[in-house]
């Protein structure tokens, strides 16, 4: 407790050092009102002076904690992270992998093939002749260009009755 008495007492003594060099004692006594005009203007000048250092060290120091604050979340973050150790390819079946997500809730193998949809040998060959059909576009465009052509589509629609 002394201590941080004799601390106090000896900032106030710097304090009261530092603005007696810094700042003459005012005479105003005897002084015309041109001369205290003047006196007025200096003082303004200097305190914009200060005011601009002070906030160019405020700006500073908002600068700095910001910076700080941006390092201190670096460094926790760095703190929790850990090196991944490198994977390793295994082969597991449906039925392993499965029983791995579900546990004891997983009944029975799963057969993918089960679900797949099963296609007849006359589809397929229905959807040949489809294809087929319509292949031979290249015959029937060049048999319905022209006149010709038209006049057998018109003839074919039942319109030359």
């Amino acid at each position: 407790m002394e201590e941080l008495e004799q601390e106090t007492i000896n900032r106030d003594e710097d304090k009261v050092k530092y603005l007696s060099e810094k700042l003459p004692p005012l005479q105003i006594t005897g002084v015309q009102m041109e001369e205290l005009q003047k006196l007025c203007r200096q003082l303004h000048a200097k305190i914009d002076i200060v005011d601009e250092e002070r906030y160019d060290f405020e700006a500073k120091v908002n600068k700095n904690n910001k910076d700080i604050h941006e390092l201190k979340l670096k460094v926790q973050d760095l703190g929790g992270k850990f090196k991944k150790p490198a994977l390793r390819k295994v082969r597991v079946s449906a039925d392993e992998m499965m029983r791995a997500l579900l546990g004891s809730k997983h009944k029975g193998s799963m057969d993918l093939r089960a679900n797949l949809k099963s296609v007849k040998k006359e589809d397929i060959k229905q959807e040949k002749v489809m294809s087929a059909e319509v292949g031979d576009w290249r015959k029937n465009v060049e048999a319905m260009s022209g006149m010709e052509g038209r006049k057998k589509m018109f003839d074919a629609a039942g319109g030359g009755q």
